[in-house]
């Protein structure tokens, strides 16, 4: 999670619409809300209002860790949606396509704001390229549950110095944590978007049920849910605008 812009994902591999489960972006929704709240404390503390430790405090790393698994599994779910429903390979490209711009874009941005710590591997840059693997295991969840858990294990077992660098970071196995703000390689996450799969199987065959009544949840969390990727790329720039201003006014 980003400490300034990605603190999530909130992409996903976009259904049709009539493949829409509104259990799914209510759920999605909820982890928009809780994304933003992260972002905002965080910028809070960039500007000095606020003392927390994001990087080491077990509670902040806690909260980090459950809101861009959400987003992953997630993910993961509506891989199982959008294959359920046929969605065209075309228009899965193009989603990806646009991960994978905004990924670039988030760089740039962070790049200009913090050059020493910019996000050359975040959130975005995962998801787009854990989609492009995911997908064709998106019709075998035991498959894609065992690599998910083998990933995920492999993460807590194998470091390596060769890793260390930008050049393979991305893939993991770092024998320390990069400066950078935003920091989701593929071990152990791409392992979290693979057991969505399963997790897609198995609420579809008791339709999604066990994932709450969306019927019973405000409408505004299924919309926040069906635009997240737009929300992710827009948010932080307000958040960071308004308390700029507000500083500046108030002195």
């Amino acid at each position: 999670m980003t400490a300034t812009a990605s603190a999530t994902g909130p992409a996903h591999a976009f259904p049709a619409a009539t493949a829409r489960i509104p259990a799914v972006d209510v759920a999605r929704g909820i982890a928009v809300i809780a994304m933003i709240g992260y972002h905002f404390a965080y910028d809070l503390r960039f500007y000095g209002l606020l003392r927390v430790d994001f990087e080491h405090d077990p509670r902040a790393l806690v909260v980090r860790t459950l809101i861009l698994a959400s987003f992953l599994l997630l993910a993961g779910v509506s891989l199982v949606l959008a294959d359920r429903a046929h969605v065209p390979r075309a228009r899965f490209w193009r989603h990806v396509g646009t991960i994978a711009a905004c990924a670039l874009l988030v760089s740039a941005g962070s790049y200009a704001m913090f050059p020493r710590t910019y996000i050359w591997f975040g959130v975005l840059h995962a998801i787009a390229v854990t989609l492009v693997l995911a997908r064709p295991l998106a019709r075998r969840p035991w498959l894609a549950g065992a690599l998910g858990l083998a990933i995920i294990a492999a993460s807590f077992v194998i470091s390596h110095p060769a890793f260390d660098n930008r050049v393979l970071g991305w893939i993991g196995f770092m024998t320390r944590k990069p400066f950078t703000e935003d920091y989701v390689p593929l071990f152990p996450w791409a392992g979290v978007v693979l057991l969505g799969i399963p997790a897609g199987h198995a609420l579809g065959r008791r339709n999604f049920a066990p994932i709450g009544a969306p019927g019973r949840a405000p409408r505004a969390l299924a919309t926040l849910g069906r635009h997240t990727l737009a929300i992710y790329m827009v948010h932080q720039p307000i958040l960071i605008g308004a308390l700029w201003a507000w500083q500046v006014l108030r002195h």
